[in-house]
């Protein structure tokens, strides 16, 4: 009976996927990125949420793995870069020239064979110029097949678009490939960033990362920072960039823009 009653829920909630994206239900809410050495807002990681008119907010970690299973995420991921790099351009043309936006790119999206085009399509329709995107890949996605994603990752970073490995410390990352891996930046995992204190064994492994990362000459960035405390830390291990709740929920559209502003008027 149990087992019954999940699949059918999976079955509505496949169907209600199917038809989310033609019926606009999708939105994208920014989580501000900081610069930890001067505490300037360098930019924003675009995230989806699901606004379903039975369901309601639908969480991402219900409907990503549903829609990757289906293959319906290629769509869905298309829609999302596209949304987020028109979205950037415009606050760009507001006058916040230099913001840039971190964009996810699951397994099934980056080794599709005509994933290549569809950023440059995206770049194209918005007019935002490469080096203001970032395209976050896990671990797990590099691992499917290495030679052909070191081939996209490098094609990238020839039109100028820059590459972060993301949850950086989870997957199981041979540290000899990550020497030739063409990438701008290296994100640590929130579970490790969860428990930074001064006297746990995560201090040790974050700054391990922060380490390779200058030693590789890659940028670090702390996801999940909850408190000032971890600020300080990651400020102090020289860790370069930092985003999560202590900065910043996840903004919608409008709050984000209203954070732009009144952070202009205090740094101007």
């Amino acid at each position: 009976m149990e087992m019954n009653q999940q699949a059918m829920v999976r079955l509505e909630l496949e169907s209600y996927l199917r038809k989310a994206l033609q019926k606009n239900e999708f939105f994208l809410c920014y989580q501000p990125l900081i610069d930890l050495e001067t505490g300037n807002l360098y930019g924003s990681e675009a995230l989806i949420r699901w606004n379903h008119p039975k369901l309601g907010l639908v969480s991402p970690g219900e409907f990503i793995p549903l829609a990757e299973e289906t293959g319906l995420i290629k769509d869905i991921g298309g829609w999302v870069l596209g949304s987020a790099c028109k979205q950037n351009k415009r606050w760009q043309m507001l006058g916040y020239k230099s913001l840039s936006i971190s964009v996810n790119v699951s397994a099934y999206q980056f080794q599709q064979p005509g994933f290549l085009q569809e950023v440059k399509m995206a770049l194209e329709l918005s007019g935002m110029e490469p080096q203001y995107l970032t395209l976050e890949l896990t671990e797990s996605t590099m691992l499917r097949n290495v030679e052909h994603s070191i081939q996209v990752m490098q094609s990238l970073q020839n039109i100028g678009v820059k590459v972060s490995i993301d949850d950086f410390g989870t997957g199981y990352s041979s540290l000899s490939y990550l020497k030739d891996l063409p990438i701008n930046t290296l994100k640590i995992d929130r579970s490790f960033i969860n428990n930074l204190r001064l006297n746990t064994s995560d201090v040790a492994i974050v700054k391990a990362i922060i380490t390779m990362g200058h030693g590789l000459a890659v940028k670090v960035v702390a996801e999940g920072v909850e408190t000032q405390e971890q600020i300080e830390l990651l400020k102090e291990l020289k860790c370069h960039y930092a985003q999560g709740f202590y900065i910043h929920k996840p903004l919608m559209t409008s709050e984000f823009e209203e954070g732009l502003s009144k952070y202009a008027q205090t740094h101007s």
